[in-house]
C-alpha cells in the first residue's frame, strides 16, 4: 500500500505540513502502524518549510522563513531517480522517517527531494516551498509527488504496490506513470483504455474539498509544457474537464477503483458535485494516543487501560467518577492559561468559562462570528457569566481575506478588554493545538456551511473532555447530540445559497451561550461534567483514526 500525500505532518519539528491535510495524513499513517498495514508514505521535503507566524500590535500577520535542520530528522536514502518537467531531467533523491506502531511495527515515510547539485537553479527550489508559487511552479511540484513518488518507490524496492491511496488531487499524476508501466508491461509505448482499467483497479482516491474552487486545474498548455505533449494520457476520456482544464480531482476519480469523501454529508455534497461517480464516506478521525493530554492519558490508564489499542473501549469513559474528569481537565486547563499568560501576557483566570478557536485563519471559518454584535457579547460576559476566549491559527500568506480575519479579531480583543479577556497566541502548530484542544473548557466552531468537508480540532477536543459548540456541518453533523455531546449553532438546515446569515447564526450563539452554556457550566458543575464524559465516550471513542483506518483497510485498500 503507498499513501501519497501533499503535505504530511508527523512532528514539530519537521515542517512538512500547514493544516488540517497534513496533520491528518500523520495521523493516519500513525494508526496505519498501529494496525501493521503494510505501508510506504510518499510525500515531498519542504526545505524552507511553512512559515513562521508573527503577529504584530496592529493585528496584521508576518511571515517569518522557517527553515528546518532536515539531517537532525530524516535519514537520506541512497536511491536516486529523475523526472521531465518541462522537458528538463530534474533529478531527485529521497529521506526517511519512520513511524512506528503500538507493537512496533514501522511504516516509513518518504520525502522526495529535488535540492541536488545536478538541477538548475530552480529545479532545487520545486520542493522548497509548501503551497507556494503560482500554478506553473505548483504543477511541477505534483509532477514530482506523483511521478516521481512512483519511481523513486522502484528505485527503493516497491516493486509490487498493490493500491495507491490519493489522498487529494495533488497526487493524481502518478496515475500517469503507473499507466506508462502498464504499457511498457504490455510491450507498448502509447497506453491504452485497457491500461486505464488495470490502472483505476489499483487506486484509491480520497477527496477533502466541498466546493468546485477548491480543485486544482490547470490549463491544458500548461500541462502539456510541464508534462510532455502526451496525446495518449491527454486524449483518454474522463481526464479532461472543461474543455482546456487538467483538472487533478476529475483524475483521481477517473483513474480509481474507490473514491470517498471525509464525512457522510460532504460524501452527499461531493456526490452532487461530482454526479455520476460512486462515492463513498470515511469520516475522518483523530490518533487518540497522539491527541490526548498528559492528564487524561493517565486518567484512562487508571480506568480504561486498553484505550491505546483499543479505542472503542473509551466507551468506559461512562464509568470514570467525575472529580476524576475534572481534576484532569483542570490540570490541563492550568497549563493552557500558563502558557497564554508567558507567551501574549494575557492574565486569565481558572474558574471562568474558556472558549477556543484555534484553526486556519480563513474567511469561510468565520472566527469573528462571535464578535458580530460585541455590544451583546459584553452583556452576556457581564450578566450571565464572565467568557474569556483563546484564539490561534494561521492565514495562508496569499489570503488576504484570513490576514483580514485576524485582524478583525484583533480589533475586536481591543473593543472587548474591559469585559472579555482575549488572547491570540501567535505561530499555530501541533503542540498548540494539542494545548488548546484540551486546555479549554468549550470548543467554537463557525464554518459556513458547507464548507467544512470534515475537521478534526472538535474531534481531538472531545478527546479530552470538552464539548463542542458548533454550526452542524462536517463531522460534527455526526458528533452532535444537543446537551449531551455540545451544542448547535443554527439553522441545521440552511446551508451556503440557501439563506444562511451570519446574523442569524450569531444569534443563535448567542442565545444559546447565554441561556444554556453559561448556566450550565457555572450553576451545574456535575451536568457539566457529564457533558464532558459523554464527549469522551460518544465521540472521542469513535471520531479516531484507528476505526477510520479499520475502514479504509475493508471498504478501500482491499477491495476486489
Amino acid at each position: 500500500m503507498a499513501y501519497f500525500s501533499m503535505e504530511i505532518g508527523l512532528e514539530e519539528g519537521i515542517h512538512t505540513y500547514s493544516g488540517g491535510l497534513g496533520v491528518l495524513a500523520g495521523d493516519t499513517i500513525r494508526s496505519a502502524a498501529d494496525f501493521r498495514v503494510p505501508m510506504a508514505a510518499v510525500t515531498l521535503l519542504y526545505r524552507k518549510g511553512h512559515f513562521r507566524q508573527e503577529i504584530g500590535d496592529d493585528g496584521w500577520q508576518r511571515e517569518v522563513a522557517a527553515a528546518w535542520p532536515v539531517e537532525e530528522h530524516l535519514e537520506e536514502m541512497g536511491a536516486r531517480t529523475a523526472v521531465e518537467v518541462e522537458g528538463r531531467t530534474v533529478h531527485l533523491r529521497a529521506w526517511k522517517r519512520e513511524v512506528t506502531g503500538i507493537d512496533g511495527f514501522a511504516v516509513p515515510v518518504y520525502f522526495i527531494d529535488s535540492d541536488l547539485s545536478e538541477n538548475s537553479d530552480w529545479d532545487r527550489t520545486l520542493t522548497h516551498h509548501l503551497y507556494g508559487g503560482d500554478d506553473h511552479y505548483r504543477l511541477s511540484q505534483e509532477v514530482i509527488l506523483g511521478i516521481g513518488g512512483v519511481r523513486i518507490l522502484r528505485e527503493l524496492g516497491y516493486g509490487d504496490v498493490k493500491s495507491f491511496h490519493m489522498n487529494e488531487g495533488h497526487a493524481a499524476l502518478l496515475t500517469l506513470e503507473i499507466l506508462d508501466e502498464a504499457a511498457r508491461a504490455a510491450g507498448r509505448r502509447e497506453v491504452t483504455e485497457e491500461d486505464k482499467r488495470a490502472v483505476q483497479d489499483r487506486c484509491v482516491f480520497t477527496t477533502h474539498t466541498p466546493v468546485p474552487a477548491g480543485h486544482d486545474k490547470f490549463p491544458i498548455g500548461l500541462a502539456r509544457k510541464v508534462i510532455g505533449d502526451r496525446d495518449d494520457f491527454f486524449g483518454l476520456g474522463g481526464v479532461l474537464y472543461e474543455g482546456n482544464l487538467l483538472n487533478m480531482t476529475y483524475l483521481g476519480l477517473n483513474m480509481s477503483r474507490y473514491i470517498n469523501g471525509v464525512a457522510k454529508k460532504h460524501g452527499e455534497i461531493s456526490r452532487l458535485l461530482f454526479a455520476g461517480y460512486c462515492i463513498d464516506a470515511i469520516t475522518n478521525g483523530v490518533h487518540v494516543g497522539r491527541w490526548v493530554s498528559p492528564p487524561f492519558a493517565e486518567l484512562f490508564d487508571r480506568h480504561v487501560p486498553m484505550w491505546r489499542r483499543d479505542n472503542f473501549s473509551l466507551r468506559y469513559a461512562l464509568s470514570i467518577p467525575r472529580e476524576e474528569v475534572w481534576s484532569a481537565h483542570t490540570e490541563a486547563k492550568r497549563r493552557l492559561l500558563g502558557y497564554v499568560r508567558e507567551e501574549a501576557g494575557v492574565e486569565m483566570e481558572e474558574e471562568i468559562l474558556t472558549i477556543g478557536f484555534a484553526r486556519r485563519a480563513t474567511p469561510y471559518k468565520r472566527g469573528d462570528l462571535i464578535f458580530r454584535d460585541g455590544e451583546r457579547l459584553a452583556r452576556i460576559s457581564r450578566g450571565a457569566g464572565e467568557i474569556q476566549l483563546v484564539y490561534a491559527g494561521k492565514a495562508h500568506p496569499r489570503d488576504q481575506g484570513g490576514k483580514e480575519l485576524i485582524r478583525r479579531i484583533f480589533q475586536a480583543k481591543d473593543a472587548l478588554r474591559d469585559d472579555i479577556k482575549i488572547a491570540y497566541l501567535e505561530d499555530y502548530s501541533m503542540t498548540l493545538g494539542g494545548m488548546i484542544t484540551s486546555g479549554v473548557d468549550l470548543w467554537l466552531n463557525t464554518p459556513e456551511p458547507p464548507m467544512e468537508a470534515s475537521g478534526t480540532s472538535g474531534m481531538k477536543a472531545a478527546l479530552n473532555g470538552v464539548p463542542s459548540f458548533s454550526v452542524l456541518d462536517g463531522w460534527w453533523v455526526e458528533g452532535h447530540i444537543e446537551g449531551l455531546t455540545g451544542w448547535s449553532i443554527g439553522d441545521p438546515v440552511r446551508g451556503k445559497g440557501e439563506g444562511r446569515d451570519n446574523s442569524r447564526d450569531a444569534a443563535s450563539l448567542y442565545e444559546k451561550l447565554e441561556g444554556v452554556i453559561i448556566p450550565l457550566f457555572y450553576q451545574d458543575r456535575e451536568g457539566w461534567t457529564d457533558v464532558m464524559i459523554h464527549s469522551v465516550a460518544i465521540n472521542g471513542s469513535f471520531f479516531n483514526t484507528q476505526r477510520m483506518m479499520q475502514e479504509y483497510v475493508l471498504n478501500a485498500y482491499y477491495l476486489r
